[in-house]
């Protein structure tokens, strides 16, 4: 590019900086590669809009950036505890899920230590050089200059994006927003005099239950509608949490890509329902409103499908469908939050090498194994993905407690030999017939 010049060559590259890519910069640090890592946001933030009071992670705190390839790195969350004098605290806690704003400030903590970590930096553009290395045009806000790196390696670790269904998308309604936007956006909200909350997970459960502990104060009607069958509990049984080992993930990738999908259909409630607590937290709270026959304003239906959404200037007008007794109604509301989750992003900086980068019948890159984007060219350095392979290595692609494997995965391949010990045999059961 023009007045720009390239700077060293750099091992690897990383776009994105939530939890995998913080991760797999922090375990870059027992090797000698030459990293750099860019985010376009000023900082480190997970989630901010559902970092909630009493809210916990849904896996053990071993699924921090680091422990489960290295527990004895200085980037654990033991230590974490440890710097911040919290240990004797946590041990009495005597609980594996730690609260969420802890995670983030324990993610934060870690970020702080790695000078590699550049955020208010967005990539624009990847291209490919001559000696088959890439090229990454990366603009600084704070510089507020363009700026050109080049390594050997790229990964990327974008994460996903929020998942807004066409039918809730009302230009400039302001009525209507993902659950993403929670807490920027809850003290609108609970001026209103009706919320309707859209969803079937952890995020709409979490955000119906401090409504509606907040509801006494405000007065508001509330709903919660999802068209999931029913309000139903995460899988979290001690062998269905096997599901998120390497071992499963290396048989779900041997299958055929046509079964794929279907598996991935059936294996909802694996990542996508809510926790015993919290439907528990949820009934106690009813349970107590409804002492003396009261009967809060409160509404619950399952089976139930938003058809449309109209802005009627004073309220949403909204048209439901309930699938079992196949019949509609319309209601007014007065704002509608969205847990719809979240997909994966297609980010504008691959075009430069989106002919070098190969693609199934679905458009979703080709990943292999190993955590590699199949080129066509066949050459020595590679692209890299961190939880953007659900498709191809199934349920356990965004979960926390795989991103140190994936890492290590990674470095080992970028570092040219074993820098971190992986494990074949990790759960109790077999995924499929050995011969």
């Amino acid at each position: 590019m023009d007045g720009l010049a390239a700077k060293q060559l750099l091992d690897v590259i990383g776009i994105g900086i939530g939890p995998f890519n913080l991760g797999l910069a922090a375990l870059l640090e027992k090797t000698e590669c030459k990293s750099i890592f860019f985010d376009k946001q000023p900082r480190f933030e997970w989630h901010p809009g559902m970092l909630l009071e009493g809210t916990t992670l849904q896996v053990p705190f071993m699924a921090d950036t680091v422990t489960m390839v290295d527990p004895t790195s200085r980037f654990s969350f033991l230590n974490y505890l440890h710097e911040h004098n919290r240990l004797y605290q946590f041990y009495f806690l005597e609980s594996f899920h730690i609260p969420r704003n802890e995670y983030n400030h324990y993610c934060q903590w870690v970020a702080q230590q790695l000078p590699q970590l550049q955020f208010s930096s967005e990539v624009e553009n990847i291209e490919r050089t001559e000696e088959g290395c890439f090229q990454v045009t990366v603009y600084s806000s704070d510089k507020g200059k363009r700026e050109l790196y080049t390594a050997k390696h790229v990964v990327l670790g974008i994460g996903t994006e929020p998942n807004i269904p066409e039918k809730f998308r009302l230009e400039d309604s302001g009525r209507i927003f993902h659950s993403s936007e929670y807490l920027e956006k809850r003290n609108q909200a609970i001026q209103a005099d009706s919320i309707t909350v859209f969803g079937s997970g952890q995020s709409a459960a979490e955000i119906f239950y401090d409504l509606l502990s907040r509801q006494s104060d405000y007065n508001y009607q509330l709903s919660w509608y999802t068209r999931s069958k029913g309000f139903y509990p995460m899988e979290y049984s001690k062998l269905g949490l096997e599901h998120f080992s390497p071992d499963y993930t290396k048989y779900f990738y041997q299958l055929p890509q046509k079964k794929k999908q279907g598996i991935l259909d059936n294996q909802s409630l694996l990542y996508k329902g809510i926790s015993f607590s919290t439907i528990s937290d949820i009934y106690d709270l009813l349970y107590e409103r409804t002492v003396g026959n009261s009967k809060p304003d409160v509404h619950l239906q399952a089976l139930t499908e938003l058809v449309s959404a109209e802005d009627r200037h004073d309220c949403l007008q909204l048209s439901l469908y309930q699938h079992e007794q196949e019949v509609s109604k319309q209601v007014n509301t007065d704002i509608v939050i969205i847990a719809t989750g979240y997909q994966p992003c297609t980010p504008d900086f691959l075009e430069g090498i989106g002919s070098l980068l190969e693609r199934d019948k679905n458009g979703q890159l080709v990943i292999t194994e190993n955590y590699k984007v199949k080129t066509n060219d066949n050459g020595n350095h590679h692209v890299f993905v961190q939880n953007g392979e659900l498709h191809t290595h199934g349920v356990g692609a965004p979960d926390l407690g795989l991103g140190a494997f994936r890492s290590a995965t990674i470095i080992n391949q970028i570092a040219g030999q074993t820098i971190y010990k992986t494990y074949d045999d990790n759960v109790f059961q077999q995924f499929g017939m050995q011969f």
